[in-house]
């Protein structure tokens, strides 16, 4: 990421926070009392993007992917509905995973 996303990036966070609209102006007022300059097109391209998606949402949805696919679509009506369920059966536990109870990280 470049410093001119990254002050953009950083100024639409502070708007966000102070409860203010998101604005190209006010990204722009903010990256100039920061004393630092970036292209005249970031602050437009990002007040845009937030416009649309707003940041709160954007926070909200980190590392959210879309939902797994259900079952695939019957090709024939019905077929899906005689086919038997199979059960998932709990994996048993690896011997690393109980030799790492008593491990801690800051221990």
């Amino acid at each position: 990421m470049s410093t001119d996303e990254l002050a953009c990036t950083y100024a639409a966070l502070i708007l966000h926070d102070e409860g203010l609209e998101i604005t190209a102006d006010k990204i722009s007022a903010l990256v100039k009392s920061a004393e630092l300059e970036v292209e005249g097109f970031y602050p437009a391209l990002f007040a845009k993007f937030l416009t649309k998606s707003p940041l709160g949402d954007i926070m909200t949805n980190v590392g959210g992917a879309a939902a797994p696919a259900g079952a695939p679509a019957a090709a024939a009506g019905g077929a899906a509905d005689a086919a038997p369920k199979e059960e998932k059966k709990a994996e048993p536990a690896d011997e690393s995973d109980e030799a790492m109870e008593d491990f801690g990280l800051f221990d």
